[in-house]
């Protein structure tokens, strides 16, 4: 049955975390706001992802206060947060009451709409996301990763979304952060979701292969409820499909978005002048704007080819790259098809690095492939080869509960370690999860410390994690 469809933008978190390495300030934002809230989206994405890292690593922006900056300037519309499940925006599990803090304080600073994925799609691991989300009066929208290996099937995200909805979920997405969901398969899954599930279905995809807007037309047709899409300045490319473009193409039909093509100008307008000042910067490379269809044949997000590249680079391996590229999905079979998404891109990126420039598969193994292998961030979705998990953790037990039952809570700890300089309990949480690069952010704040020179493009985007060193593998969550 045809229906309006509604639209997500993405052009205040994921378009410029794909694109410029999460790099727009917040005043890059506030002449556009007061249009983009005159819209009509049914949301703004703005918040969460790799923004609270990039904020105060590279901007030096209190992440808290570009929030509540965005909420006062846009009261009419929706904004919403990608949150990590257990990992809530860092690289490692959280006890939950680090987590139920979150929750809270990010509603109470002004999010409306929580997106809660997790790497592994292990349903354990978004329990308590979910639940607090509700009771803080958050609309909870949960996501299953989407990925392509043998175990994962149509009828494995039909059956995780009938789960997700029992759990809580006011609306579920299809978060194709790789643009691995083919237009024909979005078609069929959309319309299975549509036949199983009562809740609104929401597609994020990207255009990375090149087919986003071809997937999102499909979808349409086949009755999704919520797509998201990018202003044109930072759209397509490893960033989302257009938000002008869909717009304009379901016009005057059934699936009309209403949505006013002169006010999406308007607003593009201006983030055509940001997007050519980052170019300038040099933390716009206009290299993501291509398609790169190895994205299908590795299925390797995006953002993970022009890092390995610059990786190997350093490490004078260039002439490594394809090998690289292949042993990925070896690694990945190995470690129990893990959809590639924060940390699992990370992890098996770089230890695919390690196995193609050591010379031996395995002969040196991350500490988070180890942490992976033991069950650490939950339960692995394939089977797992038994050697490699022996060669990694030896004869170590293998974690079979919710990973989040073996931590003790930890909100107390930090409350103490920060009670010298947090000022709120927003900064004793933006410690929690960045303690070296909160603290270092504190001190410029507070007049303790200088703040550097504001830096170009690092070679490493923002998202990178303190435990990730040798690689960082871009995930585009």
């Amino acid at each position: 049955m045809a229906h309006k469809v509604c639209i997500t933008d993405t052009i205040l978190r994921d378009a410029h975390q794909s694109q410029a390495a999460t790099r727009m300030r917040t005043e890059d934002m506030l002449p556009a706001l007061k249009t983009l809230d005159s819209i009509g989206y049914w949301s703004l994405e703005c918040w969460g992802g790799a923004t609270f890292d990039s904020c105060m690593r590279f901007l030096n922006e209190d992440p808290w206060e570009r929030l509540r900056t965005l909420k006062k300037a846009m009261p009419n519309t929706k904004l919403q947060m990608l949150f990590r499940g257990q990992n809530i925006l860092g690289y490692k599990h959280y006890a939950d009451d680090v987590v139920e803090a979150f929750c809270k304080k990010s509603i109470e600073n002004g999010i409306d709409v929580v997106r809660i994925f997790d790497a592994l799609n292990d349903p354990r691991n978004l329990e308590a996301a979910i639940k607090f989300v509700k009771y803080y009066g958050g609309m909870c929208e949960t996501a299953i990763s989407y990925t392509v290996s043998p175990v994962h099937s149509e009828d494995y995200f039909v059956k995780l979304a009938m789960q997700l909805e029992k759990m809580g979920a006011d609306t579920i997405c299809i978060k194709d952060m790789a643009n691995l969901l083919l237009p024909y398969d979005a078609y069929s899954l959309v319309k299975k979701l549509k036949e199983n599930v009562g809740v609104p279905i929401h597609l994020h995809t990207h255009n990375t292969a090149g087919t986003g807007d071809m997937t999102n037309l499909m979808a349409i047709q086949a009755g999704v409820d919520i797509v998201d899409c990018a202003l044109s300045p930072m759209a397509n490319g490893t960033s989302n499909p257009s938000t002008e473009s869909l717009v304009a193409t379901l016009k005057g039909t059934e699936y009309d978005t209403g949505l006013d093509l002169g006010k999406l100008s308007e607003a593009a307008a201006h983030f055509r002048k940001v997007a050519n000042k980052m170019k300038a910067e040099g933390t716009l490379d206009p290299k993501v704007l291509n398609v790169d269809s190895n994205t299908l044949l590795y299925q390797v997000p995006g953002g993970m080819l022009s890092n390995l590249i610059s990786q190997l680079k350093q490490a004078n391996a260039e002439d490594k790259y394809y090998d690289v590229l292949a042993e990925v999905p070896r690694v990945r079979k190995d470690f129990g098809y893990p959809p590639l998404v924060t940390p699992t891109s990370q992890i098996v990126g770089t230890q695919a690095v390690l196995n193609i420039l050591s010379g031996e598969r395995y002969k040196m193994i991350t500490k988070e492939s180890k942490g992976l292998l033991k069950g650490e961030y939950g339960k692995l979705p394939g089977e797992v080869n038994e050697e490699v998990r022996k060669k990694a953790i030896g004869d170590e037990e293998v974690i079979t509960c919710r990973p989040a039952d073996l931590l003790k809570p930890e909100l107390d700890a930090y409350r103490k370690e920060t009670k010298a300089f947090a000022k709120s309990e927003e900064d004793v949480l933006s410690y929690a999860l960045f303690p070296q690069v909160a603290k270092k952010f504190f001190d410029i704040r507070d007049g303790r410390a200088q703040a550097p020179e504001s830096k170009k493009a690092a070679s490493v985007p923002a998202a990178q994690s303190d435990a990730v060193r040798v690689l960082y593998v871009d995930d585009r969550s």
